[in-house]
Parts: C-alpha cells; structure tokens; sequence
C-alpha cells in the first residue's frame, strides 16, 4: 500500500501541471484581459480606474491618463480601445500585470510560485489571494458542509429504507417527492423561501442577507451558533432540496443488488436477524459505490455555494468570488483558485481510495498498476 499511496502522490504532479498547462493556454486566446479592463475603465466613466493602478510600475499613471494633444498619442495598439492613449502608459500596464513577458515565461513564473504556495496578489484588490480565499472560505465552507451532511444523513438511511420496502407505497410516493425536488431550480426555491418567509409577501421569520448578524460579536456563545444557524436555514433549504436524490437512488440501487447474492441468503439461513443481515453484511458491500462519490460531495463542500444563491442571500462566497475574477480577468484569483481545489481533489481522490480499502479489506490497490 505505501508504494501505491507513492506512485499516487508523484501522479499528482504532472496531473496539476497539465490542468495548469490547459487552462493557462485557453486563457490566452480569450479576449479581453485586464489591461482592456483598465483601458476601458479610464476611457469611460469609472473615475476610480487609476487609483486600481497600484505602485508596482513604478510610475504616476495619473500622469499618462489620456490628453487633448492627439499628435503625442499613439494611432494604434493591439489592446481594443486604446487609441488615444500614451504607448508608455500601456508599457506601463502591461509591466504592472506581467505582460511585458512572453507566455512561456509568465507560466513557468507562475508554476514557480504556485509549488512554493505563493500565489501573489489580486489584480483589482490590493490583497494577497490567498487572503482573498480564506476571507470568502467560510460561507462557502458552511454552505457546502451543512449541505454535504444532510444530504447524505437523508439519502442514505432514505435509501437503505426504499430498498427494505422495494415496490411499496412508501418507495413510490418518495421516489415521486425526490424526483420533483430534483427538478425544481435551487433559485427558483430560494425565491419562494424569500416571499415566504423572509418578509416578501408573508412572513419576515429568517434574515435574507449575510451569515451573521452585525451585533454577532457581542451575542453570548449559544446565541452565536443560534444566529449562525438562523442565516442558514433558507440558503441550506434551497440547495439541500434536489442534493440528495442522486446518493438516494444509489443507495437503494446498491442495496437491492447486494440482498439478491447468495451469501445474504445464507446469513438469513443462519438465522441472523435482518438488521444483522442489512448492517452487519450488505451495508458494508453496498455503501463502496455511494463512498465513490464522496470525494466529489467532500469538494463541493468548498464549491457548492451556486452563484445564484449566493447573490440571491448575499452571501459573499467563493462561487460569488470565482464568477467575479474571471469576469474582471483577475487572473491570479482564478488561476490560484484552480491549482488550490484540483490539488485538494486530486489528495482527496486519493484519500477516497484508501476509503475504500478500510471499509473492505478484500480491496487491493497495490496488485494493480496506477
């Protein structure tokens, strides 16, 4: 097992550098960057543009902001609307954001810092990116774990329930109410929630912006997580709703292929009782396929802030902050965002199989190559 776990920790490397490779080369090609986002914010009416432009240029770019003289101003660039402007103040620009070097140069800089763990500074924030992440990590983090829990503390004990009462009533109607809940958008619920009850058209029962309250600092410990879990409630409903059907009808899935084998009959033959039988022998079986999917619930707990309900709550959230940074080609905020969660996954990828070995031993990674 340590060699496997070795050859899976050195896979991880050309893996990361790859997805890097890819996504660096795409971004190339796409138009639009942030020296056209500065350009356009000094040429329109965002009057803030040059104070986004910090000192690292070594120059007062508010001395290069575009002039009446047009015979001193350049008649063409590569950069869209940036006729009118001084070529030294774009020199400037892309000296700022790193374009003054070639693409290969920029990439191997940036694989540099990235395996050293320094992933820079935010284009348009003046902060550190990772800062940037730590700061909007806890309301993705809450969305995404509280989401993980009870998902899998519904559709597991539902599913393993459907599978005892296979063709019933009960696994008819549930099928029919995890169908439906699977359908409806997560926005279009968190909507309803809001009219319901967050003071839309009816009743105003939950608070509808942030994850605390202002006075949070000053509530005693037990009002804390009471007001934590109060701003909660409706983001956790509205995307709790259809998280659960798939894990549902896998487990009953799972669970209904396991009691058909032969040694299930046999342990009902030695007269073991049928929660020994489910517990005791199938569930142990049946539960690999569902933790196959583990890895995927345990990243989306850092990813499952949706866009929409993060902006519909205002929750300032890692999905809110990623839509952002490639809007506003923050390129270290989205690059840093990318290499840090495929590097978790890839670990926790890892970590899923080694899942599966504890839970049954008969498992062997280390008979077959990587």
């Amino acid at each position: 097992m340590a060699a496997y776990i070795l050859r899976r920790l050195l896979l991880i490397v050309p893996t990361l550098f790859g997805i890097m490779l890819v996504s660096f080369a795409l971004i190339q090609f796409a138009p639009g960057g942030p020296v056209e986002r500065i350009i356009a914010q000094i040429t329109g009416t965002d009057v803030a543009a040059t104070s986004r432009i910090g000192g690292s240029a070594g120059g007062d770019f508010g001395a290069s902001a575009p002039a009446n003289n047009a015979g001193d101003m350049a008649t063409s660039s590569k950069y869209r609307g940036a006729q009118g402007l001084d070529p030294e103040f774009i020199k400037k620009l892309e000296k700022q954001f790193g374009f003054d070097k070639p693409a290969y140069e920029r990439f191997a800089m940036m694989i540099w810092n990235y395996s050293r763990f320094d992933f820079g500074e935010s284009y348009f924030r003046d902060v550190s990116v990772i800062d940037l992440i730590i700061e909007k990590m806890p309301v993705s983090i809450s969305l995404g774990l509280w989401l993980m829990l009870i998902s899998y503390g519904i559709s597991i004990p539902l599913g393993i329930r459907k599978a005892i009462k296979d063709g019933s009533r009960f696994d008819v109607w549930t099928s029919g109410v995890i169908v439906i809940g699977y359908a409806i958008p997560g926005f279009l619920f968190a909507i309803l929630l809001i009219v319901l009850f967050a003071g839309g058209s009816f009743w105003n029962i939950f608070p509808l912006r942030g994850l605390t309250s202002d006075n949070f600092d000053q509530l005693p410990w037990y009002g804390q997580i009471a007001d934590y879990l109060w701003h909660l409630t409706l983001p956790i409903l509205s995307m709790v709703l259809g998280a659960f059907a798939t894990t549902a009808f896998l487990t009953k899935n799972s669970f209904l292929d396991e009691i058909k084998k032969q040694y299930v009959m046999t342990a009902r033959a030695k007269g073991l009782s049928e929660r020994e039988v489910l517990y005791g022998h199938v569930f142990r079986n049946a539960m690999l396929i569902v933790i196959a999917g583990f890895p995927g619930a345990f990243i989306g707990a850092f990813f499952a802030g949706s866009l929409l309900i993060e902006t519909i709550f205002s929750l300032d959230g890692l999905g809110l902050l990623s839509f952002e940074s490639i809007v506003n080609r923050d390129y270290p905020v989205v690059f840093a965002t990318l290499y840090i969660f495929s590097l978790l996954g890839l670990v926790v990828n890892l970590i899923s199989d080694l899942m599966y070995t504890w839970i049954d031993p008969r498992i062997d990674f280390e008979s077959r190559e990587v």
